[in-house]
């Protein structure tokens, strides 16, 4: 260690000027002023330090807050997509009933995925940095497990839509076969053919309630024309039984035998002036006569009926 001698040997003799000036300032500057100088200047660099752990320590803070605020959205995100997937096509799937789908556990595995506890989410609501950590860590948990149970969720959801699709496809071929010959325009047939080859559930119902219909249609059709045909065989049937009838009836007419008409005369008695006079007729068939009474006759056909009356033409009267 140099001693003051050899300081001042080393050290340039001042000039006259500058002895002057230290010699003054040595006489004015108290003895206190560098103890306070210093003191002051630890404080200085104490304040300082101070200052500079705040904004240190906000700076952490503030990364911490945006951190958290980062991973709290992802884990909402993930949340919302969970949700919707749930709230969504689980829950319209959930409507199918196991004759709807070929293989009746996709139903199953559906509600399997559907039947779990779901964490809470809690967002970043502690104040501090170690608060906001312990956050973040639960925060990216949560979005973990919406992550990995919402994939899980999409495969059953996509497992029931399949096999919901290969039941529709199966019942639309069993249609298309059993519909050939049984439609009443073709068309519709080959609009399901091209849906099932497409595989598209929506086109493949459309175009199987188009053959269906096409088959009521034609069933009516058919009806309708079977009751006309019916109709008319039976319209001919009762002309034909009516015409047997009146045919019947007239060949009765034809075999009944001819009667002759055989008239009767009633014998009569007469008198003229209060007296009777009879002139008989004879059995061979003359006629006799009463002056003022009646004629008994007796035709060539047989005997004379008494009281019967002689016509014109015979009796000549």
């Amino acid at each position: 260690m140099k001693t003051e001698q050899e300081t001042e040997t080393n050290t340039p003799p001042p000039t006259n000027g500058e002895t002057a000036a230290v010699e003054e300032s040595r006489r004015v500057r108290p003895k206190w002023l560098v103890p306070l100088v210093a003191g002051l200047c630890a404080l200085a660099l104490v304040v300082a330090g101070g200052i500079g752990w705040k904004i240190w320590s906000d700076r952490r803070l503030a990364e911490a807050k945006a951190a958290c605020a980062t991973a709290s959205d992802a884990a909402r995100g993930a949340m919302n997509d969970w949700n919707t997937l749930v709230n969504g096509d689980a829950a319209d799937l959930l409507e199918v009933k196991a004759d709807q789908v070929k293989d009746a556990k996709t139903i199953d595995a559906l509600k399997t995925a559907l039947d779990v506890e779901a964490p809470e989410y809690e967002g970043c609501v502690a104040d501090g940095k170690d608060g906001l950590e312990t956050a973040i860590d639960e925060l990216d948990d949560a979005a973990a497990w919406y992550e990995k149970h919402t994939g899980s969720l999409k495969k059953a959801v996509d497992a029931v839509n399949d096999s919901k699709l290969a039941k529709t496809i199966d019942t639309a071929k069993t249609l298309l076969e059993s519909s050939n010959g049984n439609v009443q325009d073709d068309k519709t047939r080959e609009e399901l053919s091209k849906a099932i080859e497409a595989k598209d559930e929506a086109a493949i119902a459309k175009a199987s309630k188009a053959v269906n219909d096409s088959i009521a249609a034609k069933r009516k059709a058919d009806e309708e024309a079977k009751a006309k045909a019916q109709a008319e065989a039976d319209a001919k049937a009762a002309a034909a039984a009516n015409a047997q009838t009146q045919q019947q009836q007239y060949n009765y007419q034809q075999s009944q035998p001819q009667q002759s008409w055989t008239p009767s005369y009633p014998y009569g008695g007469g008198s003229t002036g209060g007296g009777s006079g009879t002139t008989g007729g004879s059995t061979g068939g003359s006629a006799g006569s009463s002056y003022g009474g009646s004629f008994g006759y007796s035709s060539g056909y047989g005997a004379a009926t008494p009281g019967g009356t002689c016509p014109e033409s015979v009796c000549g009267v």
